[in-house]
């Protein structure tokens, strides 16, 4: 099976829903939270975990996972700003799903504080 390595930034909080899974899922989304999106790239992650989860919770940590390709690919990546600023938006009714497309365990590869 064919997977592509995805990046999330996450916060103390997730990481520790994402511990508490044995490494293999990721939480559901909040009611305010309508899509989950991880990003394409280290060093997209890198920076939101750095500028946006430190500020917010103390903490930013940097996660890699392999997603099943095949199902990956029924999402077009979005840009979202400058050429590193790619992700997917998965629908927050489909994260179950995307968790059982998980391939392995979700990994922490950087921390920020």
């Amino acid at each position: 099976m064919e997977t592509v390595n995805l990046y999330r930034p996450v916060g103390p909080a997730e990481l520790e829903l994402i511990k508490a899974s044995g490494w293999r899922e990721f939480p559901p989304r909040l009611p305010d939270q309508p899509i989950f999106y991880p990003v394409t790239n280290h060093a997209y992650a890198a920076q939101i975990a750095r500028d946006w989860n430190v500020k917010a919770s103390g903490a930013g940590f940097v996660t890699r996972f392999a997603v099943n390709a095949a199902y990956l690919g029924r999402f077009p990546i979005q840009t979202v700003g400058g050429s590193i600023h790619t992700e997917y938006w998965i629908p927050a009714e489909e994260l179950e799903e995307f968790n059982r497309n998980i391939q392995g365990l979700i990994e922490v590869i950087e921390e920020f504080r």
